[in-house]
């Protein structure tokens, strides 16, 4: 491994390689904080301009526009609730809050710091243990995938707070609102009123910039403009104990992260939501997720960083897209004549371990482009906010009028804006929400390739697999385990007997016996109101 890492940074930093890296990174931070543009839209892009470069110059470059925009994207949604790319949708739960309460500037830091630590975990975990995960990501078929995406779906009851029945509703109304579109199995059109544009189904983009940046802005104008938050410069830095509160939810976020990026088609989206799930689990302050805890930024951020790189164990290894931006990747490779799959890391060694060394590079450069401009885009926050907002109406539209030059865009970003708006007035959650968008397309997908293998049965493939078995006994368990845990707690307070609050005690904190004040003829009873 040490020899083909030498290999792969000697061919990373030559003045060209480096340079375009930087360019790369800069280009997909750009991207990033553009609503509408994301990754994949990022690197469909701008492979024409590539056409001419060396290949390995030309991946560098796409692999940086890949990783910055990941930076890009948290950074509107902290700051103005405006997710760029669809794994930052998490960012913004306790992200924007901490901005709110004018801590935007260590959001930002604790963000850019978290994805580079779980960045360079997952990479030397992907120079060390690659052909390892291809080999278990391989031995995924759809059963398994279909597994994965049921326990995806039991997720929602972490993100519905109390009111189970209410949040499994709203993640049924994403399910349905992901069905719109051609049925996956027959090819029918579903729902789509015989709008061509809706063929494809509803872009999650636009619905996302609808529900979240229109959607707040409709919110904050109801209630009134706030004032301009005012921080001052030293509250924009991280404190101990946000790395205290930091260390272990970033590790939790990497190693979800790291785990679902390996397997074909999961992407970066799932793990961010799985990673703040886990953080409802076991984190230690998971009472305050939601309010503006640190642990809720740094996880899905963590995660989605941990993610994106462990997508390219599938892509390189076996061939296969671990996510959409890998995918498009995937196609450059093509472009260059690079057959990815299990012989390329012995046909091609110098392109294999140059790309893998960028990605330490890349990372880096990104860590050093962002941390120092964390205080600085925390200003944004100082703009008033009849300036700021219509910023992001207008940012908004043309963003999602962008991706597919069609005002069916625009129209389904105002309709998820005022969809957005009557969910905070209602004070219902959004994300179970989000997550039955996000899962419903991947859960459809996977059950028709299950039910096609067992020829329409699916159950006995999915008995007959014991990893598949697993996931979903720990679905189960997601499911049942909080009401069952609710319950035998308070079946335990009813059982407990009932200490009476003014029961005499043995003895009085002046060590005579309790009892003698009680014969004592000039002892008078409290009032009620002052008893103790």
């Amino acid at each position: 491994m040490i020899d083909n890492l030498v290999i792969g940074f000697s061919a990373a930093l030559t003045p060209e390689n480096l340079f375009w890296c930087f360019i790369g990174v800069l280009l997909g931070t750009v991207i990033g904080i553009l609503p509408g543009l994301g990754s994949a839209t990022g690197v469909a892009i701008l492979i024409p301009v590539t056409l001419t470069f060396d290949p390995l110059t030309a991946l560098i470059m796409l692999a940086g526009i890949y990783h910055g925009s990941q930076f890009g994207a948290t950074t509107t949604a902290i700051l103005v609730a405006t997710p760029g790319e669809a794994s930052s949708v998490v960012s913004t739960f306790d992200g924007y809050r901490m901005a709110r309460a004018g801590r935007a500037g260590p959001a930002l830091a604790i963000s850019a710091i978290g994805s580079f630590t779980a960045a360079f975990i997952a990479l030397i975990a992907l120079t060390t243990l690659a052909p390892i995960f291809a080999d278990i990501a391989l031995g995924f078929g759809p059963p398994e995938i279909l597994a994965v995406m049921a326990l995806g779906l039991c997720t929602i009851m972490v993100f519905s707070g109390r009111n189970l029945l209410l949040g499994a509703a709203l993640g049924l109304v994403g399910v349905l609102i992901s069905s719109v579109g051609v049925d996956v199995g027959s090819g029918t059109p579903r729902y789509t009123f015989d709008q061509v544009g809706l063929f494809g189904g509803l872009p999650y983009v636009e619905v996302m910039i609808g529900l979240f940046a229109i959607g707040e802005v409709l919110n904050q104008l109801h209630r009134g403009m706030a004032t301009p938050i005012r921080a001052r410069f030293r509250d924009l830095l991280l404190t101990r104990e946000d790395l205290r509160r930091a260390a272990p939810a970033t590790a939790r976020g990497t190693l979800v992260g790291f785990i679902l990026g390996c397997l074909p088609g999961a992407g970066t989206t799932l793990a961010s939501f799985m990673a703040y799930g886990a953080e409802k689990r076991f984190s230690r302050n998971r009472d305050q997720l939601g309010t503006g805890a640190i642990e809720g930024v740094v996880a899905p951020d963590a995660a989605t960083s941990s993610g994106s790189n462990a997508n390219f164990v599938p892509t390189l290894v076996l061939g296969v897209p671990g996510g959409a931006t890998t995918a498009v990747l995937l196609g450059a490779f093509l472009v260059y004549g690079i057959q990815p799959g299990p012989l390329l890391f012995e046909n091609q060694p110098t392109l294999v371990w140059g790309l893998l060394a960028s990605f330490f590079i890349g990372n880096a450069l990104l860590l050093l482009l962002n941390l120092p401009l964390a205080p600085v885009f925390a200003q944004l926050l100082r703009i008033r906010y009849s300036v700021l907002y219509p910023l992001i109406i207008v940012t908004s539209l043309v963003g999602a009028y962008s991706i597919k030059n069609s005002m069916l865009s625009v129209w389904i970003v105002i309709v998820f804006g005022f969809v957005g708006y009557a969910m905070k007035r209602l004070n219902l959650p959004v994300a179970p929400l989000v997550l039955g968008l996000v899962i419903g397309p991947l859960f459809e997908t996977a059950l028709v390739q299950t039910s096609a293998l067992g020829e329409g049965a699916v159950m006995p493939l999915l008995a007959s697999s014991g990893t598949a078995l697993a996931i979903l006994t720990l679905a189960l368990l997601l499911v049942v385990g909080p009401t069952t845990v609710r319950f035998v707690r308070s079946r335990s307070r009813r059982d407990t007997p009932h200490v009476p609050p003014h029961q005499d005690q043995d003895t009085d904190p002046e060590g005579t016996d309790a009892t003698d004040g009680a014969t004592d003829s000039t002892h008078k009873p409290q009032p009620p109101g002052r008893q103790s």
